[in-house]
């Protein structure tokens, strides 16, 4: 019977209905005017939009349906494994790094728009450098080795990147004087816009939202950030406001010629959880092996994916770069 019970809180868990749950027990519907009883209805919308994509792509028959399999028990296994570590890292980094913040921002809504820049500058740092340090793209690829997008990405991560990301994410918005109840705000909205925007084209077919594909990050911008096609990788680092990718030259729009192909170019079994959770460490762990300098085996570990001791690299720049040059050789050809 307590199976049963850890089972069905889970579930309740999952679905994030237990505060809307609680206030419809207590029948205090007034509740759902505050603060928290609108953030109770908007938390369960996530889980059902993915439940309602699984269920269409069951029925019009989408091979693709293999990636919820791997990504369920992802989110079982981090369940278990993760559950408080990101959120003792929020604290401590709130403890150590307040009284040292350069500014003191209030609940206001010029302040918020500031606190908001600056979420997005840190959650930028934070992301580039998942793609761009090896051992951190360790913890960062399992959330790319889905070979399609869905709203069960969102749960593929390994448990390790949400306490790194918070860390970084956390002590540059203390430290620029935010403070931690806009804090919560900001990653409130920043988790639920960041979830939706893995939505699958089971859901949405044509993700760019038109004039707001200028605005915002739309779900079209992240599929480009998903995908392994030379032009998209290594792009759109950013969650809601794509300014920062603008300023760093990390900006690109999805193109109606180049299909995007999902996934990451290292040969693997996006149906093995092995494969997709420690793989990334396996392959690191080889290079290092394989190096015949120390410092190189150094270079393995903070270098950039693709980086190799033989200078035949294959990074994401190396790829867009020739990638680009062969464009250019064909349209010369074209003339």
């Amino acid at each position: 019977m307590e199976i049963l019970n850890t089972l069905i809180q889970e579930v309740i868990s999952f679905l994030g209905i237990a505060n809307a749950w609680d206030i419809l027990e207590k029948g205090d519907y007034e509740a759902f005017t505050t603060y928290e009883g609108i953030t109770s209805l908007i938390y369960p919308i996530i889980p059902l939009l993915l439940i309602l994509e699984f269920v269409l792509g069951l029925i019009y028959k989408k091979p693709s349906t293999k990636v919820y399999k791997v990504n369920f028990l992802i989110y079982v296994f981090n369940r278990f494994v993760g559950r408080f570590i990101a959120i003792a890292m929020v604290t401590i980094c709130i403890g150590i790094f307040q009284k040292y913040a350069i500014v003191q921002t209030k609940m206001t809504w010029y302040w918020f728009i500031y606190g908001y820049i600056v979420w997005e500058f840190a959650h930028f740092l934070y992301h580039y450098w998942g793609h761009k340090v090896r051992i951190l793209w360790c913890l960062h690829s399992t959330h790319h080795a889905p070979e399609s997008m869905n709203l069960s990405v969102t749960y593929a991560h390994f448990f390790l990147e949400a306490p790194y990301a918070d860390t970084i994410r956390t002590t540059i918005c203390i430290l620029m004087g935010i403070q931690p109840e806009m804090l919560f705000l900001i990653m409130f909205i920043d988790g639920t816009y960041g979830a939706f925007i893995h939505v699958g084209d089971n859901l949405i077919k044509n993700a760019k939202f038109g004039p707001l594909n200028k605005l915002l990050l739309t779900p079209s911008h992240h599929r480009v950030h998903h995908a392994k096609n030379p032009l998209y990788m290594d792009m759109n680092f950013c969650n809601l406001l794509n300014i920062w990718d603008r300023v760093f030259g990390t900006y690109q729009e999805e193109k109606d010629d180049i299909s995007i192909e999902y996934g990451i170019t290292r040969e693997m079994n996006s149906g093995s959880f092995i494969d997709v959770y420690f793989g990334e460490f396996i392959a690191l762990y080889k290079d290092i092996l394989r190096a015949p300098r120390l410092t190189d085996k150094i270079m393995y570990v903070f270098m950039p994916p693709g980086w190799s001791h033989t200078g035949e690299h294959k990074t994401s720049e190396v790829a867009r770069e020739e990638f680009l040059k062969s464009k250019v050789k064909v349209a010369d050809f074209n003339k």
